[in-house]
């Protein structure tokens, strides 16, 4: 592939930056809507970050990565790696997540940004698979706003 090829995906939410924040790193939140995982992490930049969940009693770890930047309330940058994919566990099969947070009177809007599938092994069948996952945004949203 040699165009770009990221998802972005935008959601307002009735809650201020920090509460959404709060939903994005806070692991008994991300649980509620990534699929029944715990985003686990000491947040610090260069540090692993780790989607576990639980399946047949054992915790698995279905996505991991590290911190790429953080500054909470505002972005939050991390990669991402399936390690059960078909694809070689190497940095360049690695993808970035980014959220960006901005707030108005209340109200935050959050950007999240995957990508570049144009630059990973079997990219265009990965962008395919994580288009359809991102529609847990509105979930996201509904943590944020309880």
């Amino acid at each position: 592939m040699s165009n770009e090829l990221f998802i972005k995906k935008t959601v307002t939410i009735n809650a201020a930056a920090m509460q959404v924040w709060d939903a994005l790193v806070n692991p008994e939140k991300t649980k509620q809507y990534m699929y029944g995982c715990e985003a686990i992490s000491d947040w610090k930049v260069g540090s692993p970050l780790l989607w576990n969940g639980v399946a047949d009693g054992k915790t698995i770890t279905y996505v991991k990565g590290n911190i790429v930047s953080f500054d909470p309330g505002k972005r939050l940058q991390f990669t991402v790696f399936d390690p059960h994919g078909s694809y070689e566990d190497i940095p360049s099969n690695y993808l970035h997540v980014t959220y960006e947070l901005f707030e108005d009177n209340g109200k935050t809007t959050l950007t999240v940004t995957q990508g570049d599938y144009s630059k990973v092994a079997e990219g265009e069948k990965r962008y395919q698979h994580s288009l359809k996952d991102w529609d847990i945004i509105q979930l996201l949203k509904e943590v944020a706003e309880k």
